[in-house]
């Protein structure tokens, strides 16, 4: 090999060199500047206020009231009203009629020439609000507080009778059951009495007064008599009654 020869071979070399070098230097700019780069675009971590435990979940939402798991913020809702009784414990939400609140009437539901033994007791509620009936009313046949009272016919309904402002509600009574004629003497009625029920089955002050209607002035009255509870119409008050 001259000298030429080995003087071109090594300045091939010494450009290859330089070449490789470029290019090396290049790569090593090009990723430099990616990793630059990446590091800028990705924000910055946050340390958390509280660490969670590996499989934990994180705090929760902004204004969690830290219960268990009701969901609800605000107040728990109350009810409202009581168990539904009041006044004398009668189930509903309005008072037990008093006696000095009623306006009372009778009328005489056997026909003309015979023995007058069922009428109706009416009573009207001169109240603006509605009040209630229970059972049937502590009635009496005769003049004082010792006169016997009158059985019930049957047990009373127990639901109670609303009777509302300016109502009315109804009783039917059976005075007298015996059919002898003759010189019998029975006692005589010349009005019936009634004492009102409270929703638990005690006696309410006060005292009902039902005149006999025009035409009577008194009645035959006897053991026989029966009284029906309260009622709403006067059909529900005098069926029971017109079959004795």
């Amino acid at each position: 090999m001259n000298s030429k020869t080995a003087g071109y071979g090594a300045l091939r070399r010494g450009l290859r060199g330089a070449l490789l070098g470029a290019t090396v230097a290049t790569a090593l700019l090009t990723l430099t500047a990616c990793q630059g780069d990446d590091q800028a675009a990705a924000p910055p971590t946050a340390a958390p206020s509280g660490s969670a435990s590996a499989g934990g979940s994180g705090p929760g939402p902004s204004g969690s009231t830290g219960d268990s798991g009701t969901g609800s913020t605000g107040p728990t809702a109350t009810a409202t009203g009581d168990s539904g009784e009041t006044g004398g414990g009668n189930g509903t939400e309005y008072p037990d009629c008093e006696a000095d609140g009623l306006t009372t009437a009778v009328e005489l539901q056997d026909g003309r020439g015979e023995t007058p033994r069922r009428f109706l007791l009416t009573v009207t509620n001169g109240a603006k609000t509605p009040c209630v009936l229970n059972d049937a009313p502590i009635l009496r046949l005769t003049a004082g507080d010792d006169a016997p009272i009158v059985d019930p016919l049957g047990e009373p309904d127990t639901e109670p009778v609303v009777v509302e402002g300016g109502g009315r509600a109804y009783a039917g009574l059976y005075v007298f059951g015996n059919d002898e004629g003759g010189e019998a003497q029975y006692d005589q009625s010349d009005r019936f009495t009634a004492t009102l029920v409270a929703g638990e089955g005690t006696e309410l002050r006060g005292t009902l007064v039902f005149d006999l209607p025009d035409g009577l002035d008194t009645v035959s009255v006897d053991e026989a008599a029966r009284v029906n509870g309260w009622a709403g119409t006067e059909g529900l008050a005098m069926r029971p009654i017109t079959q004795l």
